[in-house]
């Protein structure tokens, strides 16, 4: 069965991602990667453009289809080896959050929204990717 994940990354995190067809989350840990399979889905939502940075971006910045294989480490350098996964990035939209917050089952208190992406990954209901999804412009309206 078909999951449906949202990682937390900036956007200049998130594009190095998608140039090389990987995804990265919670700091490098293995978090939700070990729970994804082979044609579940994964979309970057990014707070910020710059990691570390307060330059707000608070928009879904890339959607994509896990591939095959497992979880992998890869040295970043010698005290940095993250853990990453195999992703196929599709060509998307950038999309504001703000006008989908109400319509987001995933967010539970909408005046506190930015919660649950403290967490760095998390498992969303089909719902929320297919609102995501067609505003990103990935399936059709």
């Amino acid at each position: 069965m078909t999951k449906y994940w949202i990682g937390v990354a900036s956007h200049e995190h998130v594009q190095r991602g998608v140039k090389d067809g990987f995804a990265q989350v919670c700091h490098g840990k293995i978090g939700t990667l070990k729970y994804m399979s082979e044609g579940d889905w994964l979309i970057y939502y990014s707070p910020t453009y710059s990691f570390g940075k307060k330059d707000a971006c608070r928009c879904f910045t890339a959607i994509g289809i896990v591939d095959k294989g497992e979880p992998y480490t890869f040295e970043m350098s010698e005290d940095f080896i993250p853990w990453r996964r195999n992703i196929k990035f599709l060509k998307s939209k950038e999309v504001p959050i703000e006008p989908l917050l109400e319509d987001l089952n995933f967010i539970k208190d909408k005046k506190k929204w930015g919660f649950p992406f403290r967490r760095g990954s998390f498992e969303i209901l089909y719902h929320d990717f297919e609102l995501i999804a067609k505003n990103m412009k990935v399936l059709n309206e």
